[in-house]
């Protein structure tokens, strides 16, 4: 997203504040699971930091110690200054095994965490309603997995450890320097005050552009897949070069923010090095000017001790001016990947559920194991059965996408069991809408819709949805073979129950000229078939599940006019004995219908069976004699 003008200069303007509370919660997944680790992965940061510092340190008693006494010595002896040498190679080894080991266990807490994190999101994305991936673009829910999260294992494997680090780092190098000199560590004190001061101005520049970098990563993708999945429709329509300069302008917003949060980041480092510099020259004129007069009591070895540690000091504080960026930009993609698992799950209060019964000779039902295809509705509170037979019925229901504008508007159906209910209307007359509000993907805004004399709302999402199948215009397949995409209707069909499926779906003959039949792999959403072999699998999908339901979309809009006669002996198979509901634009396909609904602006205008309807010589006489044609 581009921030413009006065939100602009509101962003240049203001310091960027670490969220804490995201960075809290950051730590609980981390330290929850991983406590014992992390405790190792602390010690260690603790050993690596103070072995540096124990080396500066040591350096003041080789040199006073041992190197000086050398000087001028007649017969010295150099075997006490190799064991120094030898215990100051210890110490700095120590710190090596250190930083080896707690970056390894850093590396295996980071990737544990991300898959806790990826699993999360997974998890809840299932749990939201349609309706957040209709406000949301698919490529900016795909940012969260890939940009956000790569953000975050840096800022596990490297800014957090880094961090700990420099703090104990500078912490042991103060108290060192303090007890070295009390004079110079004033001299370095100075120094560091200049440094805090650019990296808080250059944090307040880099900072909440990162923000909008990762933001602009979102948008940018969510672009490009849109680009992807319509190129066909780009070529037919020259829309190539349109395309292309939506994309730049895109992409000049993207490096736009990207290089308002690097250039600031770029230039830290340098201004640090140099400072550092004219740090270490202060101190050692400093230093030498005391030692001269005699102030302090500072030695040779004590002034080289403490110019190392004054270097030492510096590494650290600007390895957390260099991490405040990536710890900035990783708690911006946090915030957005916790924004996702803060989203309110669909709700669902039903206590309603599909058990398989058994109906004894008096008509009673009684709730069993066994798979017997007799369904019926178990009431969780009451313990009530009710056979399942398909009876849907919508009373005076409204509803709208948004609240200042209705789509459906008093519509009131009943479809009995068995019964073929054809809804047909122009585009947008809200067709598919009832169909969704029968699934339950939107909620009321008033009115009420029962399934068997049961209020939908009372049963479990999961498992209403379960009693439906849906053939969508839109067909979407996975990723496997063609024998499993047709199973995703029931997980436990048989390979039988799906070679049926498929022969009474007019889909067994094109599958059979496959390169390895049912076995043969599908990928990029079916793209080796054709539209039409696509809706041909999608029916035998609703086909396995064996539903009592049927709502069919469109169904066989994408299946030439021979292929649809085929399929459509199918259809009349399958339909036969449930309650269906058909939305097609081809009125010779829903001539038998039991009931044909008319809808104009979210109103049901006319209601009848084909002969009644070409009787009233209304809306849908025109239709079907083609003196007004859908749209």
């Amino acid at each position: 997203m581009r921030m413009v003008g006065n939100q602009r200069n509101q962003m240049q303007g203001g310091m960027p504040k670490l969220d804490f509370a995201t960075l809290k919660r950051l730590f609980a997944l981390i330290l929850i699971p991983y406590k014992g680790r992390f405790v190792i992965v602390f010690f260690c940061i603790i050993i690596s930091a103070l072995s540096g510092v124990a080396g500066s340190v040591f350096l003041r008693i080789l040199i006073d110690s041992y190197i000086t006494p050398l000087i001028g010595a007649t017969h010295p002896s150099f075997a006490p200054l190799i064991q120094a040498l030898l215990a100051m190679l210890a110490i700095y080894a120590s710190g090596v095994v250190a930083s080896f080991t707690y970056n390894r266990l850093m590396i295996t807490i980071a990737q544990g965490t991300l898959k806790s994190i990826r699993d999360a999101m997974f998890s809840h994305m299932q749990t939201l309603p349609i309706r957040y991936f209709d406000t949301h673009s698919h490529g900016d829910v795909m940012s969260l997995y890939t940009n956000d999260v790569d953000t975050l294992r840096q800022m596990v494997t490297q800014s957090i450890p880094n961090f700990i680090n420099s703090i104990i780092s500078v912490t042991a190098i103060f108290v060192a320097m303090l007890l070295t000199s009390w004079q110079l560590t004033l001299v370095v004190v100075a120094s560091l005050a200049m440094m805090l001061s650019i990296t808080s101005k250059v944090a307040k520049k880099s900072g909440s552009y990162f923000m909008a970098q990762q933001k602009a990563i979102g948008k940018t993708n969510g672009y490009i897949e849109e680009m992807i999945n319509g190129q066909k429709v780009i070529k037919v329509f020259t829309y190539e070069d349109r395309a292309k300069e939506r994309f730049d302008q895109l992409n000049e917003e993207l490096a736009g923010d990207a290089f308002n949060a690097h250039r600031f980041a770029n230039i830290l480092m340098p201004i640090m090095g140099n400072i550092s510099y004219i740090q270490y020259v202060l101190v050692a004129i400093v230093g030498g000017l005391l030692a001269i007069g005699g102030i302090g009591s500072l030695t040779l070895g004590a002034i080289a001790s403490f110019l190392q540690l004054s270097r030492s000091i510096n590494m650290p504080i600007n390895q957390m001016a260099q991490q405040l960026n990536s710890v900035a930009m990783a708690l911006a993609g946090t915030k957005r990947i916790f924004t996702l698992l803060d989203e309110l799950s669909e709700p669902d209060e039903g206590h309603i559920r599909l058990v398989n019964v058994k109906q004894h000779e008096d008509g009673t039902l009684t709730e069993t194991d066994e798979k017997t295809n007799i369904w019926a509705w178990m009431d969780d509170r009451s313990g009530k059965l009710t056979k399942l037979c398909g009876h849907v019925q919508l009373h005076e229901v409204d509803f709208a996408y948004n609240e200042d504008k209705l789509v459906l508007q008093d519509i009131t159906i009943e479809a009995k069991p068995a019964q073929k209910i054809a809804l047909v209307g122009a585009t947008g007359a809200g067709k598919t809408t009832i169909t969704n509000l029968i699934n339950r993907f939107y909620d009321l805004a008033d009115g009420k819709i029962q399934y068997d004399g049961i209020d939908i709302n009372t049963i479990s999402k999961d498992q209403l949805r379960r009693s439906l199948g849906v053939v969508l215009q839109d067909v979407h397949l996975f990723s496997g073979t063609v024998m499993e995409n047709i199973r995703y209707g029931r997980l436990d069909a048989t390979d039988e129950e799906v070679v049926e499926a498929a022969k009474l779906a007019n889909a067994d003959t094109f599958i059979a000229h496959l390169a390895q039949g049912y076995q043969t792999q599908l990928s990029g959403d079916g793209a080796s078939l054709s539209q039409g072999q696509r809706q041909l699998l999608s029916i035998a999908r609703a086909i396995v599940a064996n539903p009592p339901v049927l709502v069919l979309d469109e169904a066989t809009s994408s299946i030439d006019t021979h292929t649809e006669t085929v399929v459509q002996r199918g259809m009349d198979a399958l339909m036969q004995g449930r309650t269906v509901f058909v939305i097609a634009h081809r009125l010779s396909t829903i001539r038998n219908a039991d009931m044909i609904l008319v809808l104009q602006n979210g109103r049901i205008i006319e209601q009848g069976n084909h002969a009644e309807l070409l009787n009233l010589k209304g809306q849908y006489y025109r239709l079907y004699t083609g003196a007004f044609e859908l749209e």
